[in-house]
């Protein structure tokens, strides 16, 4: 089809909107290993996870062959006030990079919380108020997650309390107060009011955190506060399926107008984001049916993929939730202060550390001066203030773009523009005053917390 019939945006009416979630999990030959106990090594068992996690979730995060999952009415009619959500032509940038290559993104910023987060926010949130639950705790990164969730509780009438990356707390004080808008309590982390924050307090004064150490603290006071839960914005299977939303409607909308992508980016923390967007691409990819370049985005102060090791690892810093098997830097890694705090995890989604592990997908680790080079370009050429998270992804696409003005090549990119920037302008501030710095931690920073991973699964 020629680029006169294509909109500049394609959406997707209601109707076309998907009904269920894919379960990428059910097309994979090599099954993402399973969470252990730390105890006793051994496989967990739903029991065993239901005083952490609500019960209707651990059923989708242990599910490895179920393909699809209806996606409840209640849930439907929430997606509906920000859904579906633009796929956009990137014409404008483009032109300024004067590349043949045409480049897509898919855009998850437009609604309050400014982040792909609120598809998952809602379904677990849900969950937990089916369950007759008085709550539910978390931690946030850069504080897109706990601003998606303590709407969704607002919206569900349920309390909702977030321990945020003290860097982030510090950095972005307009996001915590959107927080507390919606009714959640939000506390910097790690703190002195749960016992594990005490501990990595002692172990790491004047620490900034890490989303490791929030993850400790968060599902201590789940465990100890009887009709709590906890529930968390990325890393796990069930949030990725429910994040399948965006590929699903993203495959919709190119489908519709005879588009073929050759290359799919997505930046990647914990994966939530990068899981949802490839997860139809990859599964045709996992049956035979279509071949795609898929690209996970990182950044280099904290290389999970690129420079971590595939073993078993606690998801936390406090060493108090399961083992799961992922690309990991070790949980007592600490990520140095940059400015992409949802990014700022030790590991990887075990799914998604599986198919990289297979070689059904690349990884790239990229500096942050130039991913804010990529967001000041990207911004002045599109018009949208991208999330620094986003941005590693922006950084990528350019650079594929760049490579086919210098070959000729006509490429279809995508790439998903998980949310915005705008409570994100401190760090936008220190790039345009000459002020951020590149760190990129040592092989002995590496090595030092790798030694402390647990003896397990081998």
């Amino acid at each position: 089809m020629s680029d006169a019939k294509i909109p500049y945006k394609i959406y997707l009416t209601e109707e076309e909107m998907p009904k269920a979630w894919y379960n990428l999990r059910a097309d994979m030959k090599n099954k993402p290993a399973p969470l252990l106990n730390p105890g006793t090594g051994k496989p967990l068992a739903a029991e065993e996870l239901t005083p952490i996690f609500c019960e209707e979730l651990v059923k989708q995060e242990l599910d490895n062959d179920t393909k699809f999952f209806d996606i409840p009415d209640e849930i439907l009619s929430f997606y509906k006030m920000f859904r579906p959500s633009p796929l956009v032509r990137a014409y404008c940038l483009e032109e300024k990079l004067g590349t043949p290559a045409k480049i897509y993104y898919k855009f998850e910023g437009n609604n309050t919380s400014g982040s792909h987060k609120l598809n998952s926010a809602i379904a677990q949130a849900y969950y937990a108020k089916k369950q007759g639950l008085k709550g539910v705790t978390t931690e946030t990164g850069a504080g897109q997650w706990g601003t998606a969730l303590s709407m969704a509780c607002a919206y569900l009438g349920l309390d909702c309390k977030v321990y945020m990356v003290k860097v982030s707390y510090e950095q972005k004080p307009f996001r915590r107060e959107v927080m507390r808008t919606y009714g959640a309590s939000v506390v910097p982390s790690p703190s002195d009011t749960t016992e594990v924050g005490r501990k990595i307090l002692a172990e790491f004064p004047g620490t900034t955190g890490s989303l490791g150490c929030a993850i400790s603290e968060a599902v201590e006071v789940a465990t100890k506060n009887p009709g709590y839960r906890y529930v968390l914005g990325s890393v796990l299977n069930q949030v990725l399926l429910h994040q399948s939303v965006i590929g699903l409607e993203t495959k919709a909308a190119l489908d519709k107008y005879g588009i073929k992508p050759d290359t799919i980016i997505g930046c990647a923390g914990g994966g939530s984001n990068l899981g949802g967007l490839i997860a139809p691409f990859m599964g045709e990819k996992l049956r035979g049916e279509a071949d795609y370049q898929i690209i996970a985005v990182e950044p280099a102060s904290c290389p999970s993929f690129t420079r971590g090791t595939y073993a078993y690892d606690f998801c936390d810093t406090g060493m108090i939730c399961p083992l799961a098997k992922m690309y990991t830097l070790g949980s007592s890694f600490i990520p140095s202060a940059n400015h992409a705090g949802g990014l700022r995890f030790h590991g990887m989604s075990s799914t998604l550390s599986q198919l990289y592990h297979d070689g059904y997908m690349e990884a790239r680790a990229v500096e942050q001066t130039s991913v804010f080079e990529a967001a000041e370009m990207f911004a002045r050429t599109e018009g949208i203030l991208p999330a620094p998270e986003s941005s590693h992804a922006i950084r990528v696409a350019i650079d594929e773009a760049l490579k086919c003005k210098e070959t000729g090549e006509e490429k279809t990119i995508v790439f998903g523009l998980t949310g915005t920037g705008y409570f994100d302008l401190v760090a936008y501030q220190k790039y345009n005053d000459g002020e951020m710095s590149d760190y990129i931690p040592t092989d002995e920073d590496i090595a030092a917390s790798i030694a402390k991973l647990p003896k397990v699964g081998e």
